[in-house]
Parts: structure tokens; sequence; C-alpha cells
């Protein structure tokens, strides 16, 4: 039988190929120190396990209707008026199994074969994955280091052509942890194409003040969740807020490939929302204190970070000094130092040289897997 080409030609994830040689070492009795993976070390606070807990025993747990529970979707709506000041209405809320069913339905929805949407290079693997498995291409523009890997405005309508559909947005972004300005972003909402912005990080900034481009535009596609700010990774809980000619086609498909959401999940969601925000604040303290710790240890080792990440728990590190294939770097880290880490490449050809080192991990730990690359660059 003949595989799809779609099926051979889909690119892995690297961070998820660290951590399965990691669980491989783990299983022969090897100690690793996991900095590679981007999932809050915290357990899902009190109020959200027992709203999911007494969800279970109200009988919830059946289909609900497509596009979520509408408790949820007017719980987001009042969230966005109340940090944000915009007004959503819950009929343009699609809750999905997380952010990447969300990018899915987005991107089935909006793109003909051979459009384009315009990118920052490093990226998120899954953005590319996904636009060319729909038929659409990534055009890139290239970061800088030194402007804190910032999505350049300028450089950004140089790139659009008659084949561009829209552009994506990540902020704070993972791999590097920047802010995009509020200027930056009124600016690239100006350039009149719509407006893809993945907002899973928001609630976790340490430095300045994240913006949902709503504030600038309706010309957009809003993508958020619950599994970072909330520590729900296994809960796969999040939502899209769309422009409301697309919601119904975006309906269909997830009635199609999903049904819904887990009923149980967005009961917990509602809690999340209504209940955890001292919880969310202890946790966002806590990362606050990893992130000066993880930056300031990096630089000493010799790494190059020229910015402070301002959010998320990622720090984008150049480690060219060490090598220029971070892939083998990475395994040579996760192998003879026993610590997990995201070879650069993963994230784009922009990032190659870098190692991205995640700080959702207790200070203890982070703190003995530097202790151990420091020890792995003394022998090597």
């Amino acid at each position: 039988m003949k595989i799809a080409s779609r099926a051979i030609d889909f690119r892995s994830f690297i961070v998820m190929d660290v951590l399965e040689r990691a669980s491989v070492l783990e299983r022969q009795g090897q100690d690793i120190i996991h900095l590679e993976v981007g999932e809050p070390d915290f357990d899902t606070p009190q109020c959200i396990r027992e709203a999911g807990i007494k969800a279970i025993r109200e009988g919830k747990t059946h289909y609900t209707h497509s596009q979520g529970i509408p408790e949820l979707r007017d719980a987001i709506c009042r969230h966005y008026m109340e940090k944000y000041a915009v007004n959503v209405d819950p009929e343009q809320i699609i809750i999905t199994s997380g952010t990447s069913p969300a990018l899915l339905l987005i991107f089935s929805s909006f793109l003909e074969p051979g459009d384009t949407i315009i990118a920052s290079n490093p990226y998120y693997p899954c953005y590319p994955n996904i636009i060319n498995y729909v038929g659409g291409n990534c055009v890139f523009v290239y970061t800088k280091e030194g402007d804190g890997f910032q999505f350049c405005p300028e450089e950004v309508a140089q790139r659009i052509s008659p084949q561009t559909k829209g552009i994506l947005i990540n902020s704070p972004s993972n791999p590097a942890g920047n802010l995009l300005s509020a200027d930056r972003m009124k600016h690239i909402a100006n350039l009149g194409k719509y407006i893809i912005s993945d907002e899973i990080y928001h609630g976790l900034v340490y430095e300045g003040k994240e913006h949902t481009i709503l504030e600038y535009t309706d010309k957009a596609f809003v993508l958020n969740g619950f599994s970072k700010l909330y520590a729900m990774t296994g809960w796969r809980l999040g939502y899209v807020i769309a422009p409301k000619d697309f919601v119904r086609p975006m309906q269909k498909m997830q009635q199609n490939f999903f049904i819904s959401a887990s009923s149980v999940s967005q009961w917990a969601g509602l809690a999340a929302l209504n209940e955890a925000e001292g919880d969310v604040e202890r946790m966002r303290a806590i990362f606050d204190k990893r992130r000066h710790y993880i930056v300031k240890r990096l630089r000493e080792l010799g790494f190059g970070i020229s910015i402070d990440p301002a959010g998320a728990f990622y720090a984008l590190a150049n480690a060219k000094h060490l090598s220029n294939n971070s892939y083998e770097l990475a395994f040579e880290i996760l192998e003879k130092a026993g610590v997990g880490v995201a070879p650069g490449i993963d994230f784009g050809s922009n990032a190659e040289g870098y190692l991205r080192f995640s700080y959702a991990n207790s200070l203890e730990n982070i703190s003995e897997g530097l202790l151990r690359i420091e020890q792995f660059l003394k022998n090597r």
C-alpha cells in the first residue's frame, strides 16, 4: 500500500523527538532534566480540577454544541472586554480541543491552494506544517536577534503579493518569548490583510503589556486557550474568535472533524476564567523568577541572549560558538549531559545555531540542568 504524500512529507515536531528520546534514556535508568518542553510543571489549580470533577458527577459528559457551551463562550467575551476593552460576540467563538485544531479549522476555511500566509522566522513549528497541509504556503520575514526577534511591519509590507491571504503573528512568541509592541501590531493590522493572532501566551507577560489584535482590527482570527496560563495542557481546551462570515464554515468542519471539545474540559475552563486569577498570578510570579535566573545563567555560560524575553516561558539562546548544527548539538547535550533542550532548527532556518530553553520547570531542576550543561561544556 502506498502512503499518501502529504503524510510522508509532513515534518516531525523535533521537540517531541527530543522528548521521546529522553523518555527512552529515562527507561534505561538515566536521569533527565527537561528544558525542552513548553509545558507548565504546575498541577492544574484546585478550583479548576474540582469543576471538572463536579461536571462528571453531574453527568455533564455528553456532546456539547459544536461551538462550545454558551456559558464558556460568554465568559470568554467578558474576559476580552475586561482585559482589552474589546467587544466579542459569543457567536464568533468556537471552542476547540486546543489551539492546534483551531489552526486547522482556520486555515482550512481560509486558504485556497497556492494562497500564502506571511509569518515570522523563527516560528512555532506547527504553523507551516498545517498551512502546507491544506495547500497553502508560508512566506517568511526573517527577524533579528538584536531586535528581540520582533516582526518588522515594513518588511512584512514588502512580502505582500497578490497571493497573500493573511499575516500570522504570535505575541508573546514561541520560541523567543518576545512581545510584539503595540505600534508594530497596529501597523501590521493596517496593512489590509486578515491577521491570524496566536495569543496562547497572553497572561504570561513579565515586562510590558500584551495586546490583542482585536484592539486594532476586526479583520482577524484570534487563537487562545487554557493550556499555558492555567496549566491545563492535558485538558486539551482552546478557542478561536473568528470573523462572523467564517464561523459557519468552521463550525461545519468542527462538526465533522471533532464534533465538539470535551464537555468536562469546557466546564473546567469556565472555572479557570471565573475563579483562578489568584492561582494564575502565583504561577506567573514563579515563572518570572525562573526567567531572571535562566537568562543570567545562560549568559554566564556563554550563550547569547541580546534582549531579555518578556513573556511565555522560553529563552532562545545563540549557541553558534558551539555549533551551527543545533539538531546534533541538542541531542549531544541530551546524551552526554542528561538535559533536554530544543534545537533551533525546529523553529525555522533563521533559528539554526540557537537552542531554546524552557523555564517551565522548577528552579531546582533548571539550576541542576544548567550545572550539567556547564560541566558538559568544560569537558567538550
